[in-house]
C-alpha cells in the first residue's frame, strides 16, 4: 500500500537538535548527558560519576542585577559544574553573555562568611548555529593562561566552543566529538541515523529524539520555538534594512549608527510582542529580543 504524501512526510519528521527547545529536551536523557559531556572533556564515559541536572536559574542578590537562565546546567564529579547553550540565532555580546553566566555559576557556589577553597571549576560550553570566530576551528577551548610562559592561572574557568556552521564549510578528521557537532547540526533525519550507527551515545540520543518527535504536545512546542526564530531573525534582517535606511537619510557614518540602533531596537519590540503573544517565557524573550527584563514586562501587561 502506497503512503501519501502527507504520511511520508509524518514518517521523515524528526525534531532538528539545534532548535533549543529541543536540544534542552535531549538533555533530559541521563545517557545522553554522559554521552555528550564525555565527548567535550575527552574522557571515558563511565568516569562521569555524576551529571545530575541543575536548577537553570542563578541567584539574583539585588533588585538590579541580571537574572542568569541557562539551558542546560549540570553538576559533575567532585563538585564541579557545567552550563551547556545551545544558541540557535547570532547574538550580540556572546562572549560578554557567556562570561556572566560563567561568573554567576561560580558565585553562586559560596554564600558570606563561607571559605573561596569550596569553589569548584565551573565550564561553559556554547554550541553555536553562528560563526563566531574567524579561524577554521569548529571547536576551540580556553582557560586562563600567561601570555607569555602560558602558565595557568586558574583552572576553575573552562569554556568549550562548538560552531556548527563550519562543518559545511570545511572538512575535519573524524573524532567522537565531531560527530557529536555534526548530530546537533543535523538537517535531516537520514544524517541522524547515519551518525547514530557510529556511537552508541549517539544512537541514545537519536531513540529520545524519536520519543519527543511523537509527542505531540512536544512537537507543537517545539514548532512554535521554531516560528520565534525564523520571526526574529525575519524582524532582525528588516531591521538592519530599516537602519540602513535611517542611516543613509543622515549621510553621515554616525548618522548610520545610530540608524540600525534605532531600527534594531524598534524591531527587538516587535519580536518581543510576537513571543510573548506565542506565550514564551520572559527570560527568553529578554534573551532573544536584547530587550531588558523591564521592557520585556511593561510589554507584557495587558
Amino acid at each position: 500500500m502506497c503512503m501519501t504524501t502527507n504520511e511520508k512526510k509524518e514518517e521523515s519528521f524528526i525534531m532538528l537538535p539545534s532548535v533549543d527547545f529541543c536540544f534542552q529536551e535531549l538533555m533530559e536523557a541521563e545517557e545522553v548527558r554522559r554521552g555528550f559531556i564525555s565527548a567535550i572533556l575527552r574522557i571515558p564515559p563511565e568516569e562521569i560519576t555524576e551529571v545530575e541536572l541543575l536548577p537553570k536559574k542563578l541567584r539574583k542578590k539585588h533588585k538590579e542585577e541580571k537574572y542568569g537562565i541557562l539551558d542546560v546546567r549540570v553538576l559533575l564529579r567532585d563538585g564541579e559544574q557545567m552550563n551547556i547553550e545551545m544558541q540557535s540565532i547570532a547574538y550580540d555580546y556572546w562572549q560578554e553573555r557567556s562570561l556572566f553566566y560563567l561568573g554567576k555559576m561560580y558565585t553562586d557556589q559560596i554564600h558570606e562568611g563561607e571559605d573561596y577553597n569550596k569553589l569548584k571549576k565551573c565550564i561553559h560550553v556554547g554550541i553555536l548555529n553562528f560563526t563566531l570566530f574567524e579561524h577554521e576551528r569548529y571547536y576551540s577551548c580556553f582557560h586562563i593562561w600567561e601570555d607569555t610562559a602560558r602558565d595557568l592561572y586558574s583552572d576553575k574557568f573552562e569554556i568549550h566552543i562548538l560552531e556548527l556552521t563550519k562543518l559545511v564549510q570545511y572538512e575535519y578528521p573524524q573524532t567522537e566529538l565531531l560527530r557529536w557537532a555534526q548530530f546537533f547540526g543535523a538537517k535531516s533525519k537520514e544524517e541522524i541515523q547515519m551518525l547514530a550507527e557510529k556511537d552508541e551515545y549517539i544512537h541514545k540520543a537519536y531513540d529520545k529524539l524519536e520519543e519527543i518527535s511523537a509527542d505531540e504536545e512536544k512537537r507543537l512546542e517545539y514548532e512554535e520555538r521554531q516560528k520565534a526564530i525564523r520571526d526574529y531573525r525575519h524582524i532582525l534582517a528588516s531591521g538592519r534594512r530599516e537602519g540602513m535606511r535611517e542611516g543613509l537619510k543622515e549621510g553621515m557614518k554616525e548618522g548610520l549608527k545610530e540608524g540600525e540602533k534605532s531600527g534594531r531596537h524598534k524591531n527587538a519590540i516587535e519580536t518581543a510582542r510576537r513571543m510573548l503573544a506565542d506565550n514564551l517565557p520572559l527570560e527568553k524573550v529578554v534573551e532573544y529580543s536584547g530587550l531588558s527584563l523591564e521592557e520585556v514586562q511593561k510589554l507584557s501587561i495587558p
